[in-house]
């Protein structure tokens, strides 16, 4: 009589494991704590250059990635619209400004800096349209909304950034910094729309290769940031206290931003599929635009490590959070 082999169960590998890029985000952070004259700037890989390229080469790959014809579908919605860019680059930013003034006896200046950098930035485009998919929102909606708010963003963030940065003595050379976003990152993605109509079709197949590329490019700039932080004594300044400060900011403001849409969408009767796009557009912010364009606009600022921190934080608890939410919006009878 043959006895089956016993089988062998598998053990599930926590979620953390498979992240291969939160994975890579804390590397790139422990290396550049580690061997900080490698990625600094005018360090040995000389990481301010091709920072330059990769920047442009991901907002090239954004226009030509995005649907004219989804965002012709989504353009009709203009109370969602306004919903969502009012919150995203006027409500947001007010928020981050108040509770830095709250938090000021406690949080340094240059982390109360990321927290205004943060307010700033524009919405994400591939994790707000995925959990409006995913919640089952207007879908349309939300991909005209966060292609519409990193556009806006190439100007409007230097312009608010610099707006509440003069409040803390922190002047940004404006012009230079709008220059700059406009060379490497609006004329890019202006060029992949330009482009869009021949070649969406064939990328069409290698978003997912697209995708991988981007963040490739996030981590070598948060590596290249911390770098330059690292070499300019940012650990040996501040400690576990700031990671502490961080994370405590960005949950306070992720929560009251979330709790914010969510209260002005039902306020304005929007359907709930409208609702659940105001809400994923309305309160996310962008790693993958908001990294780039700190390295724009902060240069080879010897903080520029501190100031990207929050938008790291709040990219990973934003992404928990609203995946949770968006599971409770689908389980909706209607």
């Amino acid at each position: 009589m043959n006895v089956p082999a016993a089988r062998t169960k598998k053990i599930p590998i926590p979620n953390i494991f498979k992240d291969w890029f939160l994975i890579g985000m804390v590397s790139c952070v422990v290396l550049a704590t580690l061997f900080p004259d490698i990625g600094r700037s005018g360090g040995t890989i000389h990481a301010e250059k091709l920072s330059d390229l990769g920047i442009a080469l991901v907002f090239f790959f954004h226009g030509l990635g995005i649907s004219r014809k989804n965002l012709r579908d989504g353009i009709l919605s203009w109370k969602i619209h306004l919903c969502v860019q009012v919150m995203t680059f006027v409500v947001f930013p007010i928020l981050a400004f108040l509770f830095c003034a709250v938090a000021k006896p406690v949080i340094h200046n240059d982390l109360a800096l990321g927290f205004y950098f943060l307010g700033a930035i524009p919405s994400t485009i591939s994790s707000s349209v995925a959990m409006t998919a995913v919640a089952r929102g207007n879908v349309p909606a939300a991909i005209f909304n966060a292609s519409l708010s990193s556009i806006l963003g190439i100007f409007l963030t230097p312009l608010i950034v610099s707006i509440f940065a003069s409040t803390g003595g922190n002047a940004l050379p404006l012009g230079e910094t709008v220059t700059n976003l406009f060379i490497l990152l609006f004329l890019p993605f202006l060029l992949g729309q330009i482009l869009n109509p021949f070649f969406y079709k064939i990328i069409l197949p290698y978003k997912n290769h697209i995708n991988i590329f981007d963040k490739i490019v996030i981590l070598m700039l948060v590596f290249s940031s911390f770098a330059d932080s690292v070499y300019n004594g940012l650990w040996t300044k501040y400690g576990i206290r700031l990671l502490l400060e961080t994370f405590v900011g960005a949950a306070i403001l992720l929560t009251v931003a979330l709790a914010g849409t969510t209260f002005v969408a039902r306020l304005l009767r929007f359907k709930k599929t409208d609702e659940i796009t105001a809400v994923f557009c309305g309160s996310k912010k962008t790693l993958a635009g908001g990294v780039p364009m700190a390295k724009l606009i902060f240069g080879s600022s010897p903080q520029i490590g501190l100031i990207v921190l929050p938008v790291m934080f709040y990219h990973q608890l934003q992404l928990l959070v609203c995946t949770i939410l968006a599971n409770r919006y689908a389980k909706r009878k209607n």
